[in-house]
């Protein structure tokens, strides 16, 4: 049995299973953005990301999520690699215009915690967006502690985060001290 077997095994008797085992090829007339990816890449970056997909083929799946009702798979995590694909017509026709997807069975909140989670892990965020997307999970009822957790957060990243959205609606149902009190 190989190392990637006896991983695999592994992983499989704990009950839990990566979805990265399970690519699917997916076309692009199939996908869709989300609505909350706060992450922007610069053009010289674009460019070196088309040429690292050009040279090297696609070597990280796109990671989505599947709606049933409307057959659509929605990008938590691949957006720029999507848009190489739609921009480039060499690597469109290359790739018959597929993409490689890992996919996810997740409520809203926790993709959007996973896509803050991919993208924190390579680079920066538009402030304005991220402070949004705080808003957004706020307003879905998730604590300060959950949110800070699940997007890798210090207590001071999200306080900065939530007061460029506005305080009164963020910290509405917080409990403060009697020092408050008028």
């Amino acid at each position: 049995m190989s190392t990637l077997s006896k991983n695999t095994s592994k992983i499989n008797k704990k009950g839990f299973k990566s979805p990265v085992y399970n690519i699917k090829s997916v076309h692009v007339d199939k996908l869709r953005a989300n609505e909350y990816n706060p992450n922007s890449v610069a053009p010289p970056e674009m460019e070196l990301l088309y040429n690292s997909i050009k040279e090297d083929g696609y070597t990280m799946p796109i990671v989505v999520y599947y709606h049933e009702k409307d057959d659509m798979y929605e990008i938590v995590d691949g957006f720029h690699r999507y848009t190489i694909m739609l921009k480039y017509k060499d690597i469109y026709k290359r790739e018959n215009g597929c993409l490689p997807c890992s996919v996810i069975e997740k409520p809203i909140s926790e993709r959007m915690a996973s896509t803050i989670r991919h993208n924190r892990a390579r680079g920066s965020h538009d402030v304005e967006l991220m402070s949004n997307i705080v808003a957004e999970l706020t307003e879905m009822g998730k604590s300060d502690e959950w949110i800070r957790k699940h997007l890798g957060m210090s207590a001071d990243e999200l306080l900065r985060l939530k007061q460029i959205t506005g305080l009164a609606a963020l910290f509405k149902n917080k409990e403060f001290s009697s020092s408050w009190e008028v």
